[in-house]
């Protein structure tokens, strides 16, 4: 959560979870759960959802992930993001899927890139869910069409 407002309490966490199975019945997509056999049997989420928040770009749907920082840079959320856009596409019929983060989050931007998505400057946005004078308001956001 280094790149986020705050962690999560238990009780969130559990909310979150909830929520994610909700988006599931709503919108036949959603964030998937994320192990590796013989190495862990969680170690994060990664996929697709409908931010809740009113942005320039909205509606929108997001590729997202979230792992936990033993896990980084072995490749683990580009392979599960691109599982998700190739998803979005062919199966979901989406034209175009986006994802955001705060700028100094450089590990989610090379992500990012190397799912080919692009980034023009213009789109880029305040976060409404970010209070207002945080460091991490500030949200760059990434696009890629449908192939």
């Amino acid at each position: 959560m280094q790149y986020f407002v705050g962690t999560l309490s238990r009780e969130d966490s559990d909310e979150l979870v909830d929520q994610i199975e909700k988006h599931f019945e709503e919108h036949a997509f959603g964030l998937w759960a994320i192990e590796v056999p013989g190495v862990a049997p969680f170690v994060g989420f990664v996929g697709l959802s409908v931010p809740s928040f009113e942005a320039h770009f909205m509606p929108a749907v997001e590729v997202g992930w979230r792992l936990d920082r033993p896990h980084w840079g072995h490749g683990y959320a580009t392979e599960a993001a691109r599982a998700s856009l190739t998803d979005g596409f062919d199966r979901v019929g989406l034209t175009e899927i986006v994802s955001f983060t705060t700028p100094i989050n450089l590990p989610s931007i090379a992500v990012m890139e190397r799912l080919g998505m692009t980034r023009d400057p213009n789109d880029d946005f305040d976060h409404p869910g970010v209070p207002k004078g945080h460091p991490l308001r500030r949200h760059v956001l990434y696009r890629i069409a449908a192939p």
